[in-house]
């Protein structure tokens, strides 16, 4: 067994479960969306995205095209929901917990990408 791939692969879906916890509840109910597993998302999304730095494969290009959006989208959810709750005068509104679960929508989908693309690869994987 390869540990760097079993810690690749633990990341890889960690991200994506963290991730669609934080999704899942109603779209406007900022009670169904946990601030701090927004931010242990965006966490380990980020650490997603070092370890698959250092693959130069077509595959691994992919991975890391994948693991940049999902960070782009989960930074810029944080952003808004801190902005909404820290600067804007009408606080978290329902329209803002709306803008937010949107964007780390489009992060699970790049995170469920990306875990397709590392079931292939597994499956492809010759011994």
């Amino acid at each position: 067994m390869n540990l760097e791939k079993v810690i690749f692969g633990f990341f890889i879906v960690l991200a994506a479960t963290l991730n669609f916890g934080f999704f899942v509840g109603d779209i406007d109910n900022a009670a169904h969306h946990d601030i701090y597993e927004l931010f242990a998302a965006l966490v380990v999304s980020l650490i997603a995205t070092v370890l698959k730095f250092g693959d130069r494969t077509q595959i691994g290009a992919v991975h890391l095209s994948t693991s940049l959006v999902a960070d782009l989208q989960l930074l810029t959810a944080a952003m808004v929901w801190g902005y909404a709750a820290h600067v804007s005068a009408d606080g978290l509104t329902p329209e803002m917990v709306s803008r937010v679960v949107s964007l780390s929508g489009g992060a699970l989908f790049a995170n469920i990408v990306s875990v397709i693309i590392l079931i292939a690869e597994t499956i492809m994987q010759r011994r």
